[in-house]
């Protein structure tokens, strides 16, 4: 009885090592398995953080366009353009990269100038165009404004812009001058330094 009692002892002491061994390796690969969910967690975040905190901008395209400028009901301008972006950041404008046609209107609802560019951007919040690349503006009369860049403003129907242009009439032609501002028909214009060339009459006045 002492002996088989000594051989069942010992064979309670092997099943307990084999049980212990067991828990050792299921408690190293449980922890394996807890330090890769540990690092996938924060990959998992970081990502999540980052789709979060990151900046998105919407945008919406249009083709062959034409879209009426208007205020406190009375018609100001008609553009008409190939290709529209709109994008919704900071501030909402309007690109158009491939070229642009305005028609702007006087109080009777008449053309009285027309602009072409080869690019612009219609800021909607500030009732701004900008305009550059090969900007070239006509009036009723024929007087043609040719510029680099240009501004139009919506709300004071003025033209302007710091950059150099070239204004031609029938009677005369101003060189390119650093910085303008015109009325949105013409009928005063300012160049800050202006160069160029007037027709005078015999008693010295412009005719």
């Amino acid at each position: 009885m002492e002996k088989k009692s000594s051989y069942l002892s010992a064979g309670i002491f092997h099943q307990q090592r084999y049980i212990f061994k067991l828990l050792r390796l299921a408690s190293a690969i449980g922890g394996l398995w807890l330090v890769a969910f540990v690092f996938s967690g924060c990959e998992n975040d970081e990502k999540q953080i980052e789709d979060l905190t990151k900046k998105v901008v919407m945008k919406e395209e249009a083709v062959n366009i034409t879209s009426m400028l208007s205020q406190e009901g009375k018609l100001r301008a008609i553009l008409k353009a190939p290709l529209m972006i709109r994008v919704f950041s900071d501030t909402v404008y309007a690109d158009f990269p491939n070229s642009l046609h305005c028609d702007f209107y006087d109080s009777s609802t008449t053309i009285e100038t027309w602009l072409d560019s080869k690019k612009g951007k219609y800021y909607e919040n500030l009732n701004k165009v900008y305009l550059w690349d090969s900007v070239v503006v006509i009036n009723r009369a024929g007087d043609t404004l040719k510029c680099q860049d240009l501004w139009w403003d919506q709300n004071t129907r003025l033209f302007y812009s710091d950059n150099y242009a070239e204004y031609l009439t029938p009677n005369r032609k101003i060189y390119p001058g650093k910085g303008l501002e015109a009325t949105q028909d013409f009928s005063r214009i300012t160049f800050r330094y202006p160069t160029g060339q007037l027709k005078v009459k015999e008693d010295g006045f412009p005719k």
